[in-house]
């Protein structure tokens, strides 16, 4: 068909036009039918959002995803693109992407009524059928919607009340195309208004021009929670013109998590080849995201992205990746103490409440880091809150796996774990806790040598998270000791953002 390069050609080989909604309701019941994912890559809505999404397209209804920062909402947007056809055809010359069979401006309908069959066409790639509008304070209705331009009006010798010197806005140019507009509170509310006609009418007005122009456009909509700030919100006709309003949401588990970052990290082949993820570090960094939605120095209604966890992984790898250059090694893994490099990613991604202020946003991260290690330990190791509880109300029960581990460190023994410190020499290291290599080989007995190593080193950042031991992040190290020999020395083992600078993640 776009071969076709006349209107006499398009009619004789029986194309007919579709409104745009119509057009992504029937591809997307092809796609149903042929048990097509409509939306590849999108994690973890499977059951929600993308059904509420499918229903709002077969209704043909303008749409409104809401929800908080990260959740992958303009991507949903952006992937509409794949549910339209191929290739329209458009009057060639056409600013507003006419359909030659029902054309709506006054360049396309003067142009066929002068030509005729002969009129030329052109056809339209769906991926130029897309166009996207962040709203901020400063966009106007001449932005949008379109506005008289004089330099046209000199131009053509026109007056001001020719139709043909109409520059049309961003919106009219999306003719038969889908339109996003993102934050959409960030609108001025006088700017939300003019959009009332073109939602519900499907025509707008430009100045003082008795115009109709019956736009054929699938908007959609993208916006935190109004309360998210005091920027606005959406003004209540805008919204009751928006058919289906989908609320969009952070992954449900751990698992949805893992397979989003690993999907959307950026990690190039040398850092692969390099540097080994183990499945514990990488449920460590999804387990901070966690932690971070429920903890009381975070503000729930910012949200905290999936872009963190990203970010983080990202950080994990070159940390590990880092290490291996300065050591002039050729293979490395991720190790617990190279999670102290992605409180970076951290801080920047999480909006504190003012308790969270007043503790700071480096302590925050670490807390948040702290609170994900202790979540993790008891999946991978006794839970030593249980075992305590066990033992005050039952003598009998074995002795405490990690008491070898924590007698060690009472005897005044200390380690210190360099942040550059090579793999060989770290794992010699952990090698001179008593009973630290017993208790991972009995409770993980199928583990790798490198496994073991990791999971050697998980146990002492478990143990200080669980305050069975002291952990003391100082430049360049951490610092492993007993719990009391600590508080007696040092006071107490927490510490401030004045104990950190850059330095400490270099």
């Amino acid at each position: 068909m776009h071969k076709i390069k006349t209107l006499g050609e398009l009619k004789k080989n029986g194309y007919f036009s579709r409104s745009i909604k119509d057009e992504i309701r029937d591809n997307l019941i092809k796609k149903i039918r042929a048990k097509e994912n409509a939306f590849p890559g999108i994690l973890g809505y499977e059951d929600s959002v993308i059904p509420d999404t499918e229903r709002a397209l077969l209704s043909r209804h303008n749409i409104l995803f809401l929800g908080l920062r990260g959740q992958a909402k303009t991507r949903m947007a952006r992937q509409m693109i794949e549910l339209l056809d191929e290739y329209i055809p458009v009057v060639a010359g056409s600013e507003i992407n006419d359909d030659p069979l029902q054309p709506i401006s006054r360049y396309a309908i003067d142009l066929i009524e002068t030509q005729g069959d002969d009129t030329p066409i052109n056809w339209l790639h769906r991926s130029q059928r897309y166009g996207e509008k962040l709203a901020t304070p400063d966009v106007s209705v001449a932005d949008l919607i379109g506005d008289i331009d004089p330099i046209k009006a000199a131009n053509l010798k026109l007056s001001f009340a020719d139709e043909r010197v109409l520059h049309y806005g961003i919106i009219p140019r999306s003719n038969r195309s889908i339109f996003v507009i993102n934050e959409l509170p960030d609108l001025q509310a006088r700017i939300q208004v003019s959009l009332f006609n073109i939602l519900e009418e499907g025509d707008l007005q430009i100045r003082g021009f008795k115009l109709r122009l019956p736009l054929d456009v699938m908007f959609v909509f993208t916006a935190n929670p109004e309360d998210y700030t005091n920027r606005g919100s959406i003004v209540t006709p805008l919204k009751d013109r928006i058919e289906s309003q989908i609320l969009t949401h952070y992954p449900k588990s751990i698992e949805t998590s893992l397979a989003i970052t690993e999907q959307e990290a950026n990690i190039n082949e040398d850092q692969a080849g390099l540097v080994n993820v183990s499945d514990l570090v990488k449920r460590l960094i999804e387990q901070v995201a966690f932690e971070a939605r429920g903890s009381e120095f975070v503000d729930k209604k910012s949200g905290v992205s999936a872009r963190l966890t990203i970010a983080a992984y990202e950080n994990a790898v070159s940390a590990a990746e880092r290490r291996a250059i300065i050591n002039n090694e050729k293979q490395t893994q991720v190790w617990i103490s190279d999670l102290v490099g992605i409180i970076p990613s951290i801080t920047g991604k999480i909006e504190l409440v003012y308790e969270g202020e007043q503790e700071g946003p480096y302590q925050v991260a670490f807390n948040l880091l702290e609170k994900a290690i202790r979540t993790q330990f008891s999946l991978y190791f006794p839970n030593p809150d249980t075992l305590k509880k066990k033992k005050g109300k039952d003598l009998s029960v074995e002795e405490n796996p990690y008491r070898p581990i924590t007698s060690w460190f009472d005897t005044g023994n200390h380690l210190d774990v360099f942040f550059d410190t090579k793999d060989e020499d770290k794992t010699q290291l952990l090698y001179k806790v008593d009973g630290l290599h017993a208790l991972v080989k009995k409770h993980h007995k199928t583990a790798s040598e490198k496994e073991i190593t990791l999971l050697m080193e998980f146990v002492l950042h478990g143990l200080a998270a669980f305050s069975l031991i002291s952990k003391k992040v100082m430049e360049g190290k951490i610092e492993f000791k007993d719990l009391m020999g600590s508080m007696l020395n040092m006071g107490s083992q927490s510490f401030s953002d004045e104990d950190l600078n850059e330095n400490d993640f270099n």
